[in-house]
């Protein structure tokens, strides 16, 4: 004789009631493209390098996209706003022998 055994719950129900973003600070909004370049000095603005290692808020010279600045950096891509939108590129690699 078998018996059925009834498919157990998890106890963590209540982890879905809650919204993550509760928990987290909340975010400055987003300045734009125009807000982030005034009155920013040429010489602020480093030349993009793939190869170079960039924080958030660094001004960057890029020669295709123009002036930009990382608004979000990951371990090996960067998301810069540039006049025209946010692109992603990479950051910090060697370059292919």
């Amino acid at each position: 004789m078998s018996m059925k055994r009834s498919k157990q719950r998890s106890g963590g129900g209540r982890e879905k009631d809650l919204d993550a973003s509760f928990w987290n600070k909340p975010s400055e909004p987003e300045r734009t493209w125009e807000q982030q370049m005034e009155n920013q000095p040429e010489e602020a603005f480093a030349q993009y390098a793939m190869t170079a290692r960039y924080t958030k808020g660094q001004l960057l010279l890029h020669p295709k996209f123009g002036k930009g600045v990382i608004v979000e950096v990951e371990p090996q891509r960067v998301e810069i706003l540039f006049q025209e939108g946010k692109k992603k590129l990479g950051h910090g690699q060697t370059p292919p022998t």
